[in-house]
């Protein structure tokens, strides 16, 4: 499915696109420190990563998800697509200066141009991982990199997680990232 140098470095979820069983899977994956990545009959396969969409909120965990971007990108030559939230604060901006600064970085280094472009949500940050699904066919990304929630809120717990939801309505693959430094190991 995606160009990875080892099977170790990254685990694969094949389950039924039923919330119970997504939410299950999502509870057993809350200390795995590699990335994960939820595949339901309703996906389409990656035959050839060639876009990957990365939204980025408000939270400063969202940077994270640079490393394993910059990494897929590096190795597939895909374009990365940065969806930064409408918001009102500098949150959001900032992260993506500091994504896009990750890129250069490694694109520097490494002697690889990354390719990679920022798009503006119609939402903010509460509401992007929603805007990511329903704007698949016009970025046309063949895999969707979200940050798994830390901690579930009363909301999160009563209409469940907003990665859940993108796992249930994407039509690609979904990589998720957990967002805490202790559960984070590095690919590159």
């Amino acid at each position: 499915m995606l160009i990875w140098e080892n099977n170790d470095d990254i685990r694969y979820i094949r389950c039924m696109n039923n919330r119970h069983v997504i939410q299950q899977e999502l509870d057993g994956c809350r200390e795995e420190r590699r990335p994960y990545v939820f595949v339901t009959p309703t996906m389409r396969e990656i035959v050839q990563l060639n876009r990957i969409l990365v939204p980025v909120t408000m939270l400063e965990e969202e940077v994270y998800k640079a490393e394993i971007c910059t990494y897929l990108a590096r190795k597939t030559g895909a374009r990365i697509i940065l969806m930064k939230a409408k918001d009102y604060g500098s949150h959001a901006t900032q992260n993506t200066n500091r994504i896009i600064t990750h890129i250069q970085s490694v694109a520097e280094k490494s002697g690889t141009p990354i390719s990679y472009e920022v798009i503006e949500a119609y939402k903010n940050s509460f509401k992007l991982y929603r805007e990511a699904v329903e704007r698949q066919s016009e970025t046309g990304h063949q895999l969707l990199v979200l940050t798994a929630s830390r901690e579930y809120g009363l909301d999160d717990i009563l209409f469940g997680p907003p990665e859940r939801h993108a796992i249930q309505r994407s039509q690609v693959p979904v990589m998720l990232i957990n967002p805490r430094s202790d559960l984070f190991s590095l690919c590159d």
